[in-house]
């Protein structure tokens, strides 16, 4: 049988539309967007460390490395690089896995989106790419693809490194799912469900307890779940 996630809600987001996470050791920083606009919050009481607007679009992902803060800024098809004590725009590069989304294929007249979900290790950047249903793996300085790995599912979002070396987790938003997967390859290794209406778009790991935000309803919280696999 399949595990299910104990969900524990902490804190509202400030801003309508929370979905990008990434956890640092004095704050969570985190992505709106409906408001495009940067916050860095506190684990404990959800209370704003820091605000900023940016100039992103619609962005689904936030990340830290190499210095700066990465966020997919998807309406626009765009990864930008932001320094994290502004939340100013330095650069945009094309997003890696630009395109239209599967469940979109048989609607009139699709619109492209770009990427959602990031994460950074040993000086490349993981991009989770709903259209393309890859992670990219991207060198930022010459912002050339070295590697890719499928998903499971059709509509992965947040990301978040596992405690296991090499290993990753992946939140399908649409499929309710969280699946641990083996970066070199894509193979699974675990999985567990999220229940309605809990929506998991943003994702990360701290302290061994991945955290989540769900976009549709303005909730930050913790997913409580055995992290052994059981099947």
């Amino acid at each position: 049988m399949a595990k299910t996630a104990e969900v524990e809600f902490r804190f509202k987001s400030p801003g309508p539309q929370p979905n990008g996470l990434q956890a640092e050791e004095d704050g969570l920083w985190y992505i709106d967007q409906g408001d495009n606009r940067l916050f860095k919050l506190d684990y404990d009481s959800g209370d704003t460390l820091f605000e900023a607007q940016t100039t992103t679009d619609r962005s689904s992902g936030i990340t830290l490395g190499g210095g700066s803060l990465w966020i997919a800024s998807t309406y626009n098809r765009k990864v930008a690089r932001l320094d994290p004590e502004t939340g100013v725009t330095l650069e945009e590069r094309p997003s890696p896995g630009a395109g239209i989304n599967s469940t979109r294929e048989g609607f009139p007249n699709p619109a492209e989106t770009g990427d959602h979900g990031l994460e950074w290790k040993d000086g490349y950047l993981y991009v989770a790419s709903p259209p393309s249903q890859h992670v990219h793996v991207m060198e930022p300085d010459e912002w050339k693809e070295v590697h890719r790995f499928k998903t499971p599912g059709f509509r992965v979002h947040g990301i978040a490194w596992a405690r296991e070396k090499g290993m990753m987790w992946l939140a399908d938003t649409a499929m309710g799912v969280v699946s641990k997967v083996r970066v070199a390859d894509g193979r699974v290794y675990d999985m567990f469900r999220v229940l309605d209406p809990v929506e998991v778009h943003g994702l990360t790991m701290h302290q061994d307890t991945l955290w989540y935000a769900d976009a549709h309803n303005r909730d930050v919280g913790r997913l409580n779940v055995d992290m052994t696999p059981a099947f």
